[in-house]
């Protein structure tokens, strides 16, 4: 028999002392009624920041922000309806990218349903499969045993978001009226008494991947590639031991953290050539984390693979990252600690140090010859290009800086145009790789980064998710964004449409130029905005931006035909340097 006690304030503060016990500390609310108890108790709870957004595609990409650069799930909350719908594009982000978020959607309670009740859709299955876990109770009662299962349900969440793989998790909450406190006795709901959580989960216990170790420590890897993905989270060191210990070069992708100083990293441009590719067909494949961005460079794995070149995958959570359907053999492990194991395994006797000392000097003559011929015809044009302000950008950001990079061209020109930064860490939206929710994801890294906050992001990109500009500058984070504004999507300009299409239907269909001043839009939004029209002119401006607080936005103005040939006039150059 139900008691009389008040449920349904007890419930949400049991949820909320829960996550922080576990190490929540953000949580992100997008306005509305039939959340409030979740609200009024995230309010009330110390140990919980909470960030408030009108637009709930803006908190969730904040949410999701907090997570990439934390580690840890904020809680992000909205109430029932059309609402909960706006969180799919950062729940599917964060699915795919691995990101711990803990959504909290409220809902009306089941005698609400079906019957035409406002603001009320199915909300069971709202994000399909895009979800480590789903949970659906009903709208809490004072009834026996009850607290213990809130708790319960809360520590599953927090663990099914945490765990490997890391994503999303859907909390639906059902709430009946009233929704505020009714006066009556709070029902108990203590958890542990020592301030634990109800339940924890030691770290997993190590894949059986010995195996895979012996056969790799025993195979030929003298002209092998490593390739370190976005997220394979190897670092610079153990990449460069590895490669040293097998004669294997590697190629490290801007996002995976592992672009040192010895990576290869002007691969995009060097394997344009279809002579230089040709000559350096490797003789096996290890891939690390995500596909690389470079569709040039996953073209050339894929050869070397339907040669006859084995291809294994690693992964920590056994996810089958390869859309080119390469792979020969998938690993369920972490990338550093595989490769360690190989390190520690392998006889010296298997290299042939000759074979390995021709095939490392071929790539580094080649980076070295790339990377110089790239810095020389970027500097010779004193108005911006893509390329450029890719390449300077990154090589003016303080050590320890937090860079996020916007999908479409700017991830492509950082993997294409910047040199090793192994002391700036790098992120991006590269799960599904889309623009929206951009500005917000970075505002969001920014509410909990240590140091510095840059992001390179296009001009759709960032009027995409302006409404993230909503109150940014009372929010107290520091970040500078720095947007590359060519009045339209530019990357269709690389692309066949661009060629196929008369130009006015083009630019209609494709480019979808707006108009938009960016910097007076910031102004509207109390956002320090800068316009840069000179390349030598972005280093110091972005220095000052950097080091001033707030948020701040630079605009750096270009022309999209301009830069398709000025991608194409890199392109050439390294392709005449690399000839034998």
């Amino acid at each position: 028999m139900a008691g009389t006690g008040d449920a349904t304030t007890a419930f949400a503060r049991a949820l909320v002392d829960e996550w922080a016990r576990a190490g929540v500390t953000e949580a992100v609310i997008a306005p509305g009624s039939r959340s409030t108890p979740l609200v009024l108790a995230v309010a009330a709870d110390p140990r919980i920041a909470v960030h408030v957004f009108l637009d709930e595609r803006s908190a969730a990409a904040y949410a999701l922000g907090i997570g990439k650069v934390s580690g840890r799930p904020a809680i992000l909350a909205c109430t029932s309806g059309t609402a909960a719908a706006l969180f799919l594009p950062a729940v599917l982000e964060a699915f795919y990218s691995r990101v711990p978020l803990l959504v909290c959607t409220a809902d009306r309670p089941p005698e609400l349903q079906g019957v035409g009740a406002g603001q009320t859709i199915d909300q069971v299955g709202l994000y399909g499969k895009a979800v480590r876990g789903e949970f659906y109770p009903l709208p809490p009662e004072d009834l026996p045993g009850a607290p213990e299962q809130w708790r319960d349900m809360a520590a599953q969440a927090f663990l099914a978001a945490t765990g490997s793989p890391a994503g999303p998790v859907h909390l639906n909450l059902a709430f009946r009226e009233p929704l505020v406190p009714t006066g009556a006795p709070v029902v108990p709901a203590l958890g542990r008494p020592d301030g634990a959580p109800w339940r924890s989960a030691g770290p997993m216990p190590p894949a059986d991947y010995l195996a895979s170790v012996a056969r790799m420590a025993e195979s030929d890897l003298n002209k092998a590639v490593l390739v370190l993905g976005p997220g394979a989270n190897v670092s610079p060191r153990v990449a460069a031991q590895f490669c040293a210990v097998t004669g294997a070069v590697f190629l490290a992708d801007p996002l995976s953290n592992g672009r040192g100083v010895e990576a290869i990293s002007t691969y995009d441009a060097l394997l344009r050539s279809d002579e230089f590719a040709s000559r350096v067909q490797p003789s096996g494949v290890i891939q690390v984390g995500a596909p690389l961005t470079s569709k040039v460079a996953n073209a050339w794995l894929a050869r070397a693979a339907g040669e006859g070149a084995p291809v294994w995958l690693i992964d920590p959570a056994g996810i089958w990252a390869d859309p080119s359907q390469i792979a020969t053999e998938r690993v369920a492990a972490n990338g550093e600690e595989f490769l360690t194991a190989v390190i520690d395994k392998i006889s010296p006797m298997l290299r042939d140090k000759s074979r390995a000392k021709e095939w490392s000097e071929t790539w580094s003559q080649a980076e070295s010859g790339a990377r110089k011929v790239i810095d020389q015809t970027c500097s010779e044009w004193s108005d911006p290009f893509e390329g450029r302000i890719a390449r300077d950008v990154v090589a003016a950001l303080p050590a320890a800086t937090t860079f996020f990079v916007a999908s479409s061209m700017p991830v492509r020109d950082v993997d294409s145009f910047s040199a090793p930064r192994p002391d700036v860490r790098m992120l991006g939206n590269r799960g599904v790789n889309g623009i929206d929710g951009f500005v917000s994801t970075v505002l969001g890294g920014a509410q909990v980064a240590d140091g510095p906050v840059v992001a390179l992001l296009g001009d759709l990109c960032f009027l995409h998710d302006s409404n993230g500009l909503i109150g940014a500058s009372t929010r107290g984070i520091n970040a500078t964004l720095v947007v590359v504004d060519n009045d339209g999507g530019g990357i269709f300009s690389f692309l066949p449409p661009a060629q196929a299409l008369p130009a006015s239907d083009f630019e209609t269909l494709f480019s979808t130029p707006t108009g938009v001043d960016i910097v007076d839009l910031c102004a509207v939004h109390g956002i320090a905005a800068e316009r840069v029209t000179e390349a030598a002119e972005l280093t110091d401006t972005l220095g000052r931006a950097v080091a001033t607080p707030g948020v701040s936005v630079i605009v750096v103005r270009v022309d999209r035909t301009t830069n398709v040939a000025r991608h194409q006039a890199v392109w050439e150059a390294v392709a005449a340097v690399t000839k034998v």
